[in-house]
């Protein structure tokens, strides 16, 4: 079992902690958020980026930092550009990627260095583009808002990690060593799991326990479906037998 999630702000050990809680079968090496996806991505690349500057929460920061990325925090920079006459490319000096996720604490100065960065010819991944984040009380903007004015100012658009891309299912089956057509998503949103489960491949299960319905399921056409539905946990694990069997 993989745990995959677009959620940027936390590190791994706080999703073992929280699932831990649940009774849920859990281990560091098997969570794979958006950020964790993000840092072994960029680990990867060609080449290797020599100085980051990531406008996101403290988890996004500390995932970049376990895979050995140089980090410089939009809060530092926006400190600078404000420090010194409002120089966006003096406070961003040596960055060569930008790294965007949900920043609470998001403002004019730390869109101001990191558009300036981009603009510049730095590489922009974003962890997610999803528009709204889910809390307690209501629906708040997500860090496809803070994606979104990065962009508008400037003027790049970003390589998105998450859902419903492929990257994120694709990070978390390398980081296991197993072909990620072999995955089965389960997820319980026609918007980010579902497709992004279509476009890797995968198999997939559509819980009718959250923000889906099935008048929602039913509009779709066949070929952005998912390959099984369920409504419960007892239906959930008659399907995957069914799948293991297929």
């Amino acid at each position: 079992v993989v745990y995959v999630t677009n959620n940027s702000m936390w590190y791994r050990a706080d999703y073992v902690t929280r699932l831990s809680s649940m009774g849920a079968p859990v281990s560091p090496d098997r969570i794979v958020s958006s950020a964790r996806a993000t840092a072994l991505f960029l680990a990867e690349c060609s080449p290797k980026p020599a100085c980051t500057l990531v406008v996101g929460g403290a988890g996004l920061v500390h995932e970049l930092r376990d895979v050995g990325l140089e980090v410089m925090l939009s809060a530092d920079a926006a400190e600078r550009w404000s420090a010194n006459g409002r120089d966006a490319a003096a406070a961003t000096r040596g960055v060569d990627t930008v790294v965007v996720g949900l920043d609470l604490e998001f403002t004019y100065a730390r869109l101001a260095v990191a558009a300036e960065a981009v603009r510049a010819g730095a590489r922009f991944v974003a962890t997610n583009r999803d528009p709204i984040y889910p809390m307690e009380r209501g629906l708040m903007p997500g860090a496809g808002a803070v994606v979104a004015a990065i962009v508008t100012a400037g003027g790049v658009e970003p390589v998105s990690i998450g859902k419903p891309g492929p990257l994120l299912l694709q990070v978390a089956a390398h980081a296991l060593g197993r072909p990620v057509t072999e995955a089965v998503m389960i997820g319980d949103s026609l918007i980010t799991d579902i497709p992004a489960a279509v476009a890797v491949g995968a198999r997939s299960v559509l819980m009718l326990t959250g923000i889906s319905t099935a008048a929602q399921l039913a509009a779709l056409p066949p070929d952005r479906r998912p390959t099984e539905v369920a409504a419960n946990a007892e239906e959930l694990a008659a399907a995957l037998d069914r799948l293991a069997r297929s």
